[in-house]
């Protein structure tokens, strides 16, 4: 999503050859503002990020250093609103009830799913609550989407009332021991005095912890302008920005804090349930400045990996016992790190190669075959890939709809893998591998 500004930075940043240059500056500054204007970032939050830019580098030396650090600083302080929680916070007694709240056609729904996802893999216990009872087939949707990714859902069927739809879910959650509660609320195509008197009501009823507005970043300044109608009408407390990884130029991201006084809490940054993340504006403006982002890497992995199955892997691998099995459970596991392309946007110098990656999917594709492959085989087979003769591999060629030229292939391919990975798992593996790599021709 900010690819546009980073690349406008750089921009902004080869103005200024030499140091103390006030012609260079100026116009660097034209550049920069021009950059942002250009990324839908509002006039006035513009005007005033190049005014405190400026002043820094007139305060000390003028340099790309120098400009780049106040870029950084800056971008920082108008991403963050003031006394804003990051992240979620739970209420001192469970459960923390969230209430959603959006237009319809925002991702209010997906969120929901997102943000109950996002809390279970930090080992709490959620309950969705279907009260959006105006859009057909809303609660269908979010039946499914709780079922595909194994959350808990609660809906009355037949009631017409989303206030008694709440209030059940809140004497559900509170009987059940749930740390948190979210609901999801309906959402028209504008604001009107019906949706609004609905929200207050549920407000008043259930005193919600958090209420969140979901925006969509591809409306631009448009979703600003109507999570501030909300927040007068029910005083949100932080913002949802889904389509985090769409062609949008960012510039919504850098309003939310300084136009509405509240903080950007979660980006949906994919279409994957996994794909959410919290929104930390330090971690944003490295980023937006090319500096990667390992810290959230580190936190969405540390999550997903169990540190017990992972040294247990580890010893398998340097047994030379590694097999088919253990390869399934470990793509699923990289799965639910969600959208590869932001992973790989997340390390540092990366950026560029994340947007080569645009497309891959690891269910799509290749993915596939390899699946259907390993799922052909008999649970002896995928314990022990030794046992796999030529009478075997037709069988699973023929069960996979695949010939056996793909399974050899694919064969060779794992052994090779499972060989190498054995390889640099002992004494010196890190410093073979370093060696392996400065050695090696990267094409252009």
């Amino acid at each position: 999503m900010f690819e546009f500004i980073s690349e406008s930075l750089k921009s902004a940043v080869n103005k200024l050859k030499f140091v103390d240059d006030e012609k260079a500056l100026k116009n660097a500054l034209d550049t920069l503002k021009k950059a942002l204007l250009k990324a839908d970032v509002h006039h006035k939050v513009t005007k005033e990020l190049v005014a405190a830019v400026e002043a820094d580098m007139k305060s000390g030396t003028i340099g790309q250093k120098q400009f780049l650090d106040s870029i950084k600083k800056n971008l920082t302080e108008f991403l963050e609103a003031p006394n804003a929680s990051a992240g979620f916070i739970f209420a001192p007694k469970p459960p923390t009830v969230v209430l959603m709240s959006g237009l319809q056609g925002g991702g209010k729904t997906t969120s929901t799913a997102k943000l109950a996802n996002y809390l279970k893999t930090r080992n709490k216990k959620v309950l969705i609550a279907a009260c959006d009872l105006q859009r057909l087939a809303a609660v269908e949707q979010l039946r499914q989407l709780c079922e595909a990714n194994e959350l808990d859902f609660f809906s009355i069927a037949g009631e017409s009332s989303a206030l008694n739809v709440a209030k059940a879910a809140l004497n559900k959650a509170k009987e059940g021991l749930y740390d948190a509660l979210i609901i999801d609320t309906a959402g028209r195509l504008a604001i009107d005095e019906a949706l609004m008197n609905e929200l207050k009501e549920i407000k008043d009823a259930l005193s919600p912890d958090e209420i969140f507005y979901i925006a969509d970043a591809m409306s631009g300044q448009d979703a600003l302008k109507t999570a501030a109608s909300f927040n007068e009408a029910i005083g949100i407390t932080g913002v949802i920005l889904t389509k985090f990884d769409a062609d949008a130029k960012g510039g919504i991201a850098l309003g939310v804090a300084k136009q509405l006084g509240v903080g950007l809490r979660f980006v949906g940054i994919g279409e994957k349930v996994a794909d959410f993340e919290s929104f930390v504006p330090e971690r944003v403006a490295q980023r937006i400045m090319g500096e990667g982002d390992l810290a959230t890497l580190a936190e969405k992995a540390a999550h997903v990996f169990d540190e017990k199955t992972a040294k247990e892997v580890s010893k398998k691998i340097k047994k030379g016992e590694f097999n088919f099995d253990d390869f399934l459970a470990q793509l699923e596991s990289v799965k639910k790190l969600g959208n590869v392309q932001n992973l790989i946007g997340m390390i540092p110098g990366m950026q560029g190669m994340a947007s080569a990656l645009k497309d891959v999917d690891l269910d799509g594709g290749q993915m596939k075959y390899i699946k259907a492959m390993i799922s052909s085989m008999t649970p002896k087979e995928r314990s022990n890939p030794s046992l796999l003769n030529n009478t075997r591999k037709r069988r699973i060629a023929a069960g996979a709809g695949l010939d056996q030229m793909q399974v050899n292939r694919f064969l060779k391919q794992f052994e090779n893998a499972a060989k190498l990975a054995k390889k640099f798992s002992g004494k010196g593996g890190m410093q073979a591998l370093s060696s392996m790599m400065s050695q090696a021709r990267i094409p252009h």
